[in-house]
């Protein structure tokens, strides 16, 4: 679904992506079970470990929590050194597999110098890893949760990756993500939105539209 106040123009001048569930792919389940199982728990107990997980997430996306922290928080003991280093190679390993379609339509919007920033929320070692990918070199500017010190949907995300597009009119830049209430909020700013569902010809489309407007 699309987004854009009446008044709006057609045009865009540049695109604001989330990662995960739009440049990124969802986790698959063997990929959770791996990282339940590394982490102590059974397999039929997957679905508490991704409890214990997201509980515990959201203060280490914004870096309000570090490693220890949270890896504490999830198997209700602090891990020694050795499996902590695992955990954290597993976990980031788990959120930076890339949709080579999406990568290959950032290559097409680089192509026709179309600004390009990044709105992830991470911790510190998937921002770390996303910064170290190919596709990294494509964007603008990359802007992740840990380092800004506050997760989305707070407003001033979106207010500090507006201002790293250069673009001064937010109606003339589109905010992409997967989770409708990211969206929303982006949207109360005046930015237009694509609520990402999984479909490249959905991106694809407004990409042309800002290329050949360009």
């Amino acid at each position: 679904m699309v987004t854009a106040l009446p008044h709006q123009p057609a045009e865009l001048d540049a695109v604001i992506f989330d990662y995960n569930g739009v440049i990124g792919l969802q986790p698959t389940v063997p990929m959770w079970s791996g990282l339940a199982e590394l982490a102590g728990w059974r397999a039929d107990q997957l679905g508490l470990f991704q409890n214990a997980f997201w509980s515990a997430r959201e203060p280490y996306d914004s870096g309000e929590s570090d490693d220890t922290d949270f890896w504490t928080a999830v198997l209700g003991h602090r891990p020694d050194p050795e499996l902590l280093t695992r955990l954290r190679a597993v976990d980031t390993a788990m959120w930076t597999s890339t949709d080579d379609r999406v990568v290959a339509l950032l290559h097409q919007a680089r192509r026709a110098d179309l600004p390009m920033v990044l709105l992830s929320n991470a911790p510190h070692p998937v921002g770390d890893a996303l910064d170290a990918s190919d596709w990294r070199a494509l964007m603008t500017d990359a802007l992740y949760s840990a380092r800004l010190g506050m997760n989305k949907p707070h407003l001033d995300t979106y207010r500090n990756a507006l201002a790293a597009t250069g673009v001064r009119d937010p109606g003339r830049v589109l905010f992409i993500d997967d989770r409708a209430d990211n969206c929303q909020a982006a949207a109360r700013l005046g930015l237009r939105t694509l609520h990402y569902t999984g479909a490249p010809a959905d991106i694809e489309d407004h990409l042309r539209l800002a290329t050949v407007a360009a």
